[in-house]
């Protein structure tokens, strides 16, 4: 067969097989029929191709041009792609969220043993401004008052905000959150009983912190500092505490498995759970740092910010992957 009879025959798919050459070196999806069948069958004929014009005595330029096509083709069919960042974005997307719904009677447990001593100790705090002393000594009161004095410069400083730049705050949230957290889920093992005891603990904590605040006249500075990221934080904060409650369920209640194999299974979900709730406390520390110490930033602002958010973090943990998980039966965000 003469040369330029077989360009012209194969003219079609050499076109097509630059085409998908030509999207995969540009770092575009190829459609899973290309994937799976098309371009590997291609770069093999293509291959042949290259073969036959070698063995004919074909032009140098033809079976140079075939050549390098084949050499591409095999460096994007082998390549090593990194998958991280798509296995990022779905574990945030769907396998988080749907794995606190599996577990929504524990996150409502959590919720529950987090939120209600905040409140009730908020509320006491509020009434009476020396029952915070029974939870804090006095150096402690003290320098709660002095961060959220409304004569600040800067909403946070004193003890706890180390360092003027936000960039290093920022850090230290990171640490100081995610430190509280983990302690929360890993304390887990203890039967429950240290996470029982840190979520209990944490909310009497902030609730006497937000009561004593407000009924000082400091209220104003508190509550548009915590507004901003509160949603994120201190969701997390629930979420790790059910992560450490799922760890003791295996050893309390492991049904018909042996304790170490049900704390082997609850354990992969636990991590799935206490992954989330440490991505939710970084973005928690980027406002927390960047946003809420800021005092150029109206407090009815601040507000309707953390609002957004709370509304934000609803729909995300009730309603992010119910597409993906459709086929697997219903999910619902009701502790059911």
């Amino acid at each position: 067969m003469r040369q330029q009879q077989f360009e012209q025959e194969q003219a079609e798919i050499w076109a097509r097989y630059r085409e998908l050459l030509g999207q995969l070196e540009s770092g575009k999806p190829l459609p899973p029929s290309a994937q799976v069948q098309g371009f590997p069958r291609l770069l093999r004929t293509i291959s042949g191709h290259y073969a036959l014009a070698r063995s004919r005595g074909y032009s140098p330029g033809l079976a140079g041009e075939l050549h390098q096509l084949v050499r591409r083709g095999y460096r994007q069919l082998y390549r090593v792609r990194p998958v991280w960042p798509r296995q990022i974005v779905r574990f945030a997307v769907a396998g988080f969220p749907r794995a606190l719904r599996r577990h929504a009677g524990l996150f409502w447990l959590a919720f529950a043993l987090f939120f209600g001593p905040m409140l009730a100790m908020g509320l006491a705090c509020y009434h009476d401004g020396t029952l915070i002393h029974s939870l804090l000594d006095g150096s402690a009161v003290s320098d709660l008052e002095t961060m959220y004095d409304p004569t600040n410069d800067r909403f946070g400083e004193g003890a706890i905000r180390k360092s003027d730049t936000d960039v290093a705050m920022f850090g230290y949230y990171i640490m100081n959150n995610v430190g509280i957290a983990f302690r929360t889920f890993a304390s887990g093992l203890v039967f429950g009983l240290g996470s029982l005891f840190l979520l209990a603990f944490n909310g009497l904590y902030i609730g006497a912190a937000a009561g004593h605040l407000t009924q000082l006249g400091h209220g104003q500075p508190f509550w548009s500092f915590v507004s901003g990221h509160g949603p994120y934080e201190l969701t997390a904060i629930a979420i790790s505490g059910a992560a450490g409650l799922l760890l003791a369920k295996a050893l309390l209640a492991p049904g018909r498995l042996t304790r170490a194999a049900a704390l082997r299974a609850n354990a992969a979900e636990a991590v799935i759970l206490v992954t989330g709730a440490m991505l939710m406390l970084l973005l928690a520390a980027a406002v927390e740092a960047f946003w809420s110490a800021s005092t150029a930033i109206a407090p009815p602002v601040k507000y309707g910010v953390g609002a957004i958010g709370w509304v934000l973090v609803i729909a995300y943990l009730g309603l992010a992957g119910r597409g993906a998980a459709s086929a697997t039966g219903p999910e619902r965000f009701d502790g059911a």
